[in-house]
């Protein structure tokens, strides 16, 4: 049984950097930084690790209290962010989805550094969040490789059985989805959709490498 675990920005959609300018929104509303310093990475990390790196190179104490009040913040100027930036589903997603959807043999699941209200803001947008039915999320990790533990629990969860990790493909677009997947024992699908051109995600030998999901055909050979 394949089972199918998606990021979900530069992967399954490209939000024009609305999750970027909702956090930089929150900091302003919650903190009153109006000065903000470009400083912190997004690509591949979790909200938790990123809200904790805003903090700390403005000049606030990276409390759980702290990182709650940005969290919530952030989440208050999404929908807003997502209208703003407009975006798009990367191509060939839908028509993926959807056809592995209709498969009763097939797993959906996010493997995401969003926190799953935020997950489901952004792709509820996009009109995706209906086809996902388990996986990990960003509220309680730091580090990617404990969310890819957590969507492997909530897939067993799911599916009422211990999952073997042969059966599990990550699919990302940046060095920390391959890296997370070989943390969890799966396997790696890396796409250049998102900031990582192929000679970069190709450093880090994924089981596949493509440079976008329009042509999936190598993919369902796989998943047959």
């Amino acid at each position: 049984m394949p089972i199918l675990l998606f990021d979900i920005d530069g992967t399954l959609i490209r939000t024009g950097g609305a999750g970027k300018a909702a956090m930089e929104a929150g900091l302003r509303t919650a903190f009153g930084i109006t000065a903000i310093r470009d400083e912190v990475p997004y690509s591949g990390r979790t909200d938790m690790a990123i809200t904790r790196d805003l903090l700390v190179v403005h000049g606030i104490e990276p409390t759980p209290e702290n990182q709650r009040r940005l969290r919530n913040a952030y989440l208050e100027h999404l929908p807003a962010s997502l209208k703003a930036k407009g975006g798009d589903v990367c191509p060939g997603v839908r028509e993926l989805l959807t056809l592995m959807h209709g498969r009763t043999q097939t797993v959906l699941g996010l493997l995401t550094g969003n926190v799953q209200q935020g997950a489901a803001e952004k792709l509820s947008y996009f009109g995706l969040w209906e086809f996902f039915r388990c996986g990990g999320f960003g509220d309680d990790f730091h580090d990617r490789d404990d969310v890819a533990r957590s969507a492997l629990a909530s897939v067993g969860a799911y599916l009422g059985r211990q999952v073997n990790p042969v059966e599990v493909w990550v699919i990302g677009d940046t060095p920390l989805d391959v890296r997370c997947a070989r943390a969890i024992g799966a396997q790696a699908v890396a796409v250049a959709t998102g900031w990582h051109p192929l000679a970069e995600l190709a450093a880090h030998q994924p089981d596949v490498l493509l440079p976008d999901l329009s042509d999936f055909r190598p993919l369902l050979q796989l998943w047959e």
